[in-house]
């Protein structure tokens, strides 16, 4: 079994620690197990939930950036399924 790291309750993608099979099942500490669909390399994202295109991907609690396309529950997310979107971290420091 492969491990995988929540590191926030919100996040929908959880990193795994070790690489990881289509078919395996991936134990998320802190979020319980999902069945992987596609092999993933060590230390890359396992969504936890289906994601739409056009979603949110968070990852710390953050947006991350947002699906590309949908992102099939337990499949490998990449810079090739999600891209950045633009924030105001101007307005999101805390004075």
């Amino acid at each position: 079994m492969t491990n995988a790291i929540l590191l926030e309750d919100k996040d929908n993608v959880a990193t795994c620690t070790s690489s990881a099979k289509a078919g395996d099942m991936i134990q998320v500490l802190g979020g319980g197990t999902v069945r992987c669909v596609e092999d993933i390399p060590i230390w890359h994202k396992v969504a936890l939930t289906d994601i739409a295109k056009g979603d949110k991907v968070f990852k710390y609690g953050e947006i991350i950036g947002e699906a590309s396309e949908d992102i099939a529950k337990g499949a490998w997310v990449s810079h090739e399924n999600i891209f950045s979107v633009p924030r105001d971290y101007e307005s999101e420091m805390i004075r």
